[in-house]
C-alpha cells in the first residue's frame, strides 16, 4: 500500500474564475492566460504536449511548440514522415495540453489537426534560425539511426549542400498542423483540490464561433 507522506504535496491557490467575468468564446481566455505566461519569463510558455493516435490504437503523446493561434486553430510545425505526423494522417482526431506551473493553470483543447498550407509552411520555414533549416533537411525524423555521428555526418553534409545557398528552401517532407479546437478546458488550481474547471464546447461550423460554456465538478 502506498504511503502518502512519501509523496511531495503542493497546495494550490489562484484566481476564482468567476462566471461573471469568463468570456463568451474561449480564445481571448486563452490569450491572456498565454500572455501572462510569457510576461512571467517561464522557460517554453508555449510548450504543449501533442496526444495523438494511430493505427495500433494506442494513444502517444510528446510535447511540441505553438507556433501561431487564432480562431481557426492552434500551429505547430513538424516534420510530415514523423512518427506524430503519421499518426494524424491514419487519425486526425488529437489532443494539446498546456501546463503553466507557477500559475497552477491547465489547458487542455481536443480537435482536428489539418494541414497547414503550403503557403503558411513556407512561411514559417523562411523564420527559423538556419541551423534549425539545415536540421529538417538532415533528419529522417523518427527513423532509427545507428549513433550519433550519422546525425552529425548528415548535418554537415546539407551544410555543404546549401553553403552557397543565401535561402533554403523548406523541404518537401517538412510542414505543419493547426488543430481546429472542438473542446477548450481551462483548469485553475485552488485550495483544498476545490479546483475551478470552465470547458467550452464548439456548437456549429468553425465559422459560427459559437461556443457553449460549462462549469466542471473539479
Amino acid at each position: 500500500m502506498l504511503n502518502s507522506t512519501t509523496f511531495y504535496r503542493q497546495e494550490y491557490t489562484g484566481p476564482l474564475l468567476e462566471e461573471a467575468s469568463l468570456p463568451g468564446t474561449p480564445f481571448g481566455f486563452f490569450q491572456n492566460w498565454l500572455d501572462q505566461a510569457i510576461e512571467s519569463k517561464i522557460s517554453e510558455p508555449n510548450a504543449m504536449l501533442l496526444s495523438t493516435v494511430g493505427a495500433s490504437g494506442c494513444p502517444s503523446a510528446r510535447v511540441v511548440l505553438l507556433k501561431d493561434f487564432s480562431e481557426q486553430g492552434f500551429c505547430f510545425f513538424t516534420n510530415g514522415q514523423s512518427h506524430k505526423a503519421g499518426e494524424i494522417q491514419h487519425n486526425p482526431a488529437v489532443a494539446l495540453t498546456f501546463y503553466w506551473e507557477p500559475f497552477y493553470r491547465q489547458v487542455r483543447i481536443e480537435g482536428m489537426a489539418v494541414p497547414v498550407s503550403t503557403t503558411v509552411a513556407d512561411a514559417y520555414f523562411a523564420l527559423r534560425p538556419r541551423g534549425a533549416q539545415l536540421s529538417a533537411w538532415a533528419s529522417s525524423q523518427s527513423e532509427v539511426v545507428s549513433s550519433r555521428m550519422v546525425l552529425e555526418a548528415q548535418y554537415q553534409k546539407m551544410t555543404e549542400r546549401f553553403k552557397n545557398e543565401a535561402v533554403i528552401p523548406r523541404p518537401p517532407h517538412w510542414g505543419g498542423f493547426c488543430v481546429v479546437p472542438t473542446m477548450i478546458e481551462f483548469w485553475q488550481g485552488q485550495e483544498n483540490r476545490l479546483h475551478d474547471r470552465v470547458r467550452y464546447t464548439r456548437l456549429g461550423e468553425v465559422i459560427d464561433n459559437a461556443w457553449q460554456r460549462d462549469r466542471l465538478a473539479p
